[in-house]
């Protein structure tokens, strides 16, 4: 939650004028319960979507980055109110299919990845992009590796774009 990639798009977000909830999933940091392996964090996304709805009642964004993008896109399709996403280097090869299923949606989706990324393979990013349906967009950020080092404001000017223009 307070990571560089994170804590960044955040702050962009917030200035911005565009609301915004981070949260940690169970187990990081200072979140109770354990780590669940994805099941139980999928919970998380789903509790805080309802938070948002209640309290709210307004459209949202889905914007995660690497376990956060499987993870959090994954939901998409959890209620209508959820207006498309944002996956930020979707560790595809490391989650499996059953999370590029489950974010499979008509729903507008951007994917971001660094051409130097290791962990989230960009060797393999555009075999499972071309696997999503439209409306899609793809940005890809060169130099950047996993953790976007010196490519953050970069990076969250995409996201502010990208919200702003659906």
């Amino acid at each position: 939650m307070h990571n560089n990639v994170i804590s960044t798009i955040f702050d962009h977000l917030v200035k911005n004028n565009i609301s915004c909830l981070r949260f940690n999933f169970r187990g990081v940091e200072r979140s109770t319960g354990n780590h669940s392996g994805g099941p139980g964090e999928l919970s998380d996304v789903h509790s805080c979507i309802t938070f948002l709805q209640k309290k709210e009642n307004q459209t949202i964004l889905i914007c995660g980055y690497s376990y956060g993008a499987a993870i959090g896109c994954s939901a998409v399709n959890f209620t209508k109110s959820i207006i498309g996403y944002c996956a930020i280097s979707f560790p595809w090869d490391f989650m499996g299919t059953n999370y590029r299923n489950m974010s499979q949606t008509n729903k507008p989706k951007l994917f971001i990845q660094g051409d130097q990324d290791s962990i989230a393979k960009y060797d393999n990013f555009f075999s499972h992009y071309n696997l999503y349906k439209e409306p899609k967009e793809k940005i890809i950020i060169k130099g950047a590796d996993h953790f976007y080092w010196g490519s953050e404001g970069i990076l969250a000017d995409e996201v502010v774009k990208f919200i702003k223009k659906i």
